[in-house]
């Protein structure tokens, strides 16, 4: 080849590559729209999806559609056999239980049998025997700031067992607002400040502890408070699959199907913290050799009195948790399950998991009729306003059908723009009203292994205003985001930051004496009981909550857009971290007034 033809090759390349465009970059946060928003949630709380209660062909509709969008965006399945969905197997559980607990006190030993001087839940977990000398007498057990009262300050309780007494709580106390503080304080004592058991009275309130009898207590109800509800909430139907129905026994027989002892998604083998109730015979041996005497701190409790908190000197405790499980009714749902890969060759084996639930609570088969207080709406799954008598669905716009169409949304802006290092696990979590199912089941039985996701970051009721009011529409509440990673919370506050209209973050929900004790309370926990970091994304609780009247109408759709470009924008930010969020585990240190970052 001539110089002078070399000459003019290179110069005829170099035109053309200067005229060549090549892509740019995509920004994720340009392609989350209020309009797609509006289209797919329009859809989904419709009429035509029957309220998308856990088991009915609503659910399974609404899973198709999410399933179908994903397909369309080239998000890979990631639920079993190659699909998009994975099957939660909710089982139904008889229990044959014969834990006990040994009590060492004041120079003897006696042994109390599940049933007799104490009680355990029906599921006590996997088969284990362990022994603590260090016992906590803690009063009331009880730590509510609001009113004024914590019974554990200044005491660290990790590793030790918790005795409390008193089922009202101290004088003063409005059981009603406090109910579920109340309910929850073996949770607290054991989730929360790490001890390894907890133990109440006989019939006081708060036995359910996690993973007990009482699994579902963590389960979404009506706010009882609201107005206008002249009808009860829940029909008996509604009783996470322990409902006698009529099926085939031996020989072909019809007959009633046995009711479980309980119903679980998780597995049975593992260990659970034992919270146990116990009678005044067990209790009055175990204070025997203590200078304060049971009889007294019982007189005092039933006063509501101020109650001493003490150390139980001289004392061994022996938990024997042994219980056989028989599964006698196994039910079906299913989580909706997709991710994008990421881009980094060694980080993409690493995922930031997204969350939300997509089932709510059905709808009436009964009809309306006249009771001795007006019309009612017979089979009621929720509230019902005095307005809307005749409306027989609740199509759960906000709970959590926003939450559903925002995760869509970010999965879209993942799976369309720019890829960032980690890979993206976006899963739509069945049975959530139920008490977490579709979450606790992912948790035990994950599709990608739980050591491999880094931090999960769940929405649920993302399109409203808190209690309707307009001072709150750019309020958004985040709960948990410092309790496991304080790097996970300053992120998420740059990921605001970063927002061109940031939005206003509000920690009320995160303190541990939140009334609505929201932490506990939809699909992030399942995960940050594995030891995840998690952030949890909502806008608050309003009048329509559970309410046959939670339409899609009533949404704030530019709020949700936002919601959802901070969704996305914070799990960038750690998908593209060249580490996994450092789990400190200093626990909830923002709460209301909190704002900003925190010191690590």
């Amino acid at each position: 080849m001539s110089n002078i033809r070399r000459v003019t090759t290179v110069a005829a390349l170099i035109a053309l590559l200067s005229c060549t465009v090549f892509p740019k970059a995509i920004n994720g946060r340009d392609l989350i729209k209020t309009e797609d928003l509006k289209e797919w949630l329009s859809y989904l709380a419709s009429d035509d999806l029957e309220g998308r209660n856990t088991y009915t062909e609503g659910l399974g509709l609404a899973a198709a559609y999410i399933a179908e969008h994903l397909k369309s965006w080239g998000v890979k399945p990631a639920g079993d056999h190659g699909l998009y969905f994975q099957r939660v197997k909710v089982l139904g559980i008889k229990a044959v239980n014969r834990s006990s607990v040994t009590v060492e006190a004041n120079g003897q030993t006696r042994t109390f049998n599940d049933g007799a001087g104490i009680s355990f839940p029906r599921n006590v977990g996997g088969k284990r025997t362990f022994t603590s000398d260090q016992i906590e007498f803690m009063g009331y057990g009880l730590d509510a700031p609001l009113a004024k009262h914590n019974d554990y300050e200044g005491k660290d309780v990790k590793g030790k067992v918790v005795i409390w007494l008193g089922a009202r709580g101290p004088k003063g106390l409005d059981v009603r607002t406090y109910g579920r503080a109340l309910r929850g304080r073996n949770r607290f004592a054991t989730d929360q400040l790490g001890a390894v058991a907890g133990i109440g009275p006989e019939g006081g309130v708060g036995q359910g502890g996690r993973g007990g009898n009482q699994q579902q207590a963590n389960q979404q109800q009506p706010n009882q408070q609201q107005p206008n509800q002249p009808q009860a909430n829940q029909p008996a139907s509604e009783n996470q699959g322990g409902n006698q129905r009529p099926g085939n026994q031996g020989g072909g027989q019809a007959g009633a199907q046995e009711r479980p002892d309980f119903t679980t998604v998780q597995r049975l083998d593992s260990p659970i913290p034992p919270t146990v109730s116990a009678q005044d015979d067990f209790l009055e041996f175990l204070f025997s050799g203590s200078d304060i005497k049971y009889a007294e701190l019982k007189a005092k409790a039933a006063e509501q009195d101020v109650l001493p908190k003490f150390t139980l000197k001289n004392i061994r405790i022996t938990f024997n948790l042994d219980a056989d499980y028989q599964v006698i009714n196994t039910q079906y749902t299913r989580n909706v399950i997709g991710v994008v890969e990421g881009s980094d060759p060694r980080l993409k084996d690493t995922y930031v998991a997204f969350g939300a639930h997509y089932d709510h609570v059905g709808y009436a088969e009964g009809e309306v009729a006249q009771g001795p207080n007006g019309p009612r709406r017979i089979g009621a799954r929720g509230g019902v306003k005095p307005n809307a008598i005749e409306d027989r669905i609740w199509n759960g716009a906000d709970d959590d059908g926003s939450g559903t169409v925002t995760l869509l949304s970010v999965a879209k802006a993942f799976a369309t723009g720019t890829k960032p290092k980690r890979s993206l696990l976006f899963v739509w979590h069945a049975g959530e009203e139920k008490g977490l199912l579709g979450s606790r089941y992912y948790a035990d039985y994950p599709t990608i292994p739980i050591e491999k996701i880094v931090a999960q970051i769940n929405m649920d009721m993302v399109g409203r205003n808190r209690d309707d009011k307009t001072e709150e529409a750019n309020t958004l509440y985040l709960v948990g985001s410092d309790r496991i990673s304080t790097e996970l919370h300053n992120l998420t506050i740059d990921a605001n930051t970063a927002l061109s209209n940031p939005l206003k973050l509000d920690f009320e929900m995160n303190d541990p004496a939140d009334l609505e004790q929201v932490y506990y309370r939809s699909d992030h926990y399942s995960y940050a009981a594995k030891g995840i970091p998690i952030v949890f994304f909502t806008t608050g609780l309003h009048p329509d909550y559970h309410f046959n009247t939670d339409s899609v109408e009533k949404i704030n759709f530019e709020k949700m857009t936002k919601v959802a470009q901070l969704t996305y924008e914070t799990g960038q930010r750690v998908a593209n971290l060249d580490h996994a969020p450092v789990r400190d585990n200093k626990g909830p240190r923002v709460g209301k007034g909190s704002e900003g970052k925190i010191k690590a």
